[in-house]
């Protein structure tokens, strides 16, 4: 198998301190979350605050590693599914995923959207939002 190397870039601030006390998914009317920065990615913010969404990439690194199957918060009958056909923390790379609103830049610190992930997660990548279907008429 092959390999790669992440550099985590700071931490996500969240008032949840364990997986059980997260919300399913990063939403709105959960309040709001923390991306503190390391201080030396400092100059890789200018501009950010011009943007009004970000798409947030962020490490589960208490995640079960070795899980192929779960069942999901919202199944009915207890039926499991494919990690790869879920949302699930828990997969061979635990790589997340959120889209949140900007509300505020302050030095290294971003104020977001509430986020779906324990009190000092890692971040690994920030990226604007482009809405791909807004921009081909879909």
């Amino acid at each position: 198998m092959n390999s790669a190397t992440l550099n985590y870039i700071g931490r996500i601030r969240t008032p949840y301190k364990t997986t059980s006390d997260c919300p399913g998914q990063a939403r709105p009317e959960n309040g709001t979350s923390r991306i503190e920065v390391d201080e030396t990615f400092l100059p890789a913010l200018k501009g950010i605050e011009s943007e009004s969404h970000l798409q947030i990439l962020y490490w589960f690194d208490k995640a079960d590693r070795d899980a192929m199957q779960r069942v999901p918060k919202w199944s009915k009958n207890g039926e499991e599914y494919g990690v790869f056909a879920l949302r699930s923390p828990m997969r061979p790379n635990p790589i997340a995923l959120s889209t949140v609103e900007l509300m505020n830049v302050e030095g290294n610190v971003l104020t977001v959207s509430a986020m779906d992930c324990i009190d000092g997660t890692p971040l690994l990548d920030i990226k604007p939002f482009l809405n791909q279907l807004e921009r081909s008429g879909k």
